[in-house]
């Protein structure tokens, strides 16, 4: 039978697993909303907007995944984690509604349409800055005292925070306009072949500087990334980040449609393994483990269970969801 440290360990994965999930299904159309204002008004906004219309609102699945599956199985963790934060899961979850909703009317209410498109791509923007930033506040550390937040309010707004919400915005963008590559045609796809070349080296350049810069907030990252014998290991992060790198501005100069996309999410994956690389075991970095933070066996049995028949379901939905609406957009609303 599993121990308290096992499930807790177990529970760590699925966790990390919906918070990627989430990072890469909608961040491809925040990513879109964030481009939004460089699309032709007209037919490249529509296509740009039925590319994610039947799959867009299933992507926030993970989100409720991620941060749901944090307060039950990891309680004191959230507990710490959103009073340092509560500002920007304040700004994220408005940005993300603010969103939704000029989704949707911008079909319904033509007349008002570049007021809609305004408002969905600041939706896109706020949300994603936030999270970036959130990201940023949590790796720096969050000062913890007898198991409690002790910060200030502003303790999450420093110049690392803020370079990790601008590198997320970028990421963001360079995802959509991959994404749109694959989706479109015709002149909207060359401007997204355009587009996602300038993104991928300014998403380099963006994750270098989050690299470079991460090492330096704390003893305990030098020594996970430069000790030996560990370095033979965490070495190998950056030199296949160097491939996929290399792959992905060769695919687009190839002309090939689905294969950069691919390759943004595989820089992706490998900059969440190596922020897993920092991070690992602690939630609340250099304060609280994930099994010091862990609920009881008994509760996390139980939600493992659950978990074991629901994952396997969204994972289905979602697969069949991109199947169904696989191949090229047009520019008809979907409604």
């Amino acid at each position: 039978m599993l121990t308290n440290p096992d499930l807790a360990t177990v529970w760590a994965f699925i966790i990390a697993f919906a918070i990627f999930a989430y990072v890469v299904m909608d961040g491809f159309d925040l990513g879109i909303g964030i481009l939004f204002p460089t699309l032709k008004v007209g037919a490249e906004r529509d296509q740009a907007m039925n590319s994610i219309a039947p799959v867009w609102d299933g992507n926030e699945t993970w989100l409720v995944m991620g941060g749901g599956g944090l307060m039950a199985a990891f309680p004191l963790a959230y507990a710490v984690i959103l009073p340092a934060t509560y500002p920007l899961v304040i700004a994220m979850l408005l940005g993300l509604v603010f969103r939704g909703v000029a989704f949707e009317y911008r079909w319904r209410d033509p007349r008002h349409r570049p007021a809609w498109d305004l408002a969905f791509c600041i939706g896109s923007v706020v949300a994603t800055f936030a999270q970036g930033v959130m990201l940023g506040a949590v790796l720096q550390g969050i000062h913890v005292v007898d198991r409690a937040y002790a910060g200030g309010s502003f303790d999450w707004l420093t110049p690392f925070s803020l370079l990790t919400g601008v590198s997320l915005l970028i990421g963001y963008a360079m995802l959509g306009a991959s994404w749109l590559i694959g989706k479109t045609h015709g002149d909207a796809q060359d401007h997204a072949r355009r587009t996602a070349f300038t993104l991928g080296i300014l998403t380099i350049l963006a994750m270098a500087a989050v690299s470079l810069a991460t090492p330096f907030l704390a003893i305990d990252y030098w020594h996970r990334w430069f000790r030996m014998p560990g370095v033979l290991f965490t070495a190998q992060v950056p030199l296949a980040t160097g491939i996929a790198t290399f792959l992905f501005f060769w695919s687009l100069k190839r002309g090939r449609e689905r294969l950069p996309f691919l390759l943004a999410l595989v820089m992706f994956g490998l900059g969440f393994i190596g922020l897993g690389i920092s991070m690992f075991p602690y939630v609340v970095p250099r304060a609280l483990t994930i099994w010091d933070t862990a609920a009881p066996q008994s509760s996390q049995i139980f939600m493992l269970v659950g978990a074991v028949f629901i994952l396997p379901l969204i994972l289905t939905y979602t697969g069949w969801a991109y199947y169904v609406f696989r191949g090229k957009t047009v520019t008809e609303g979907y409604h």
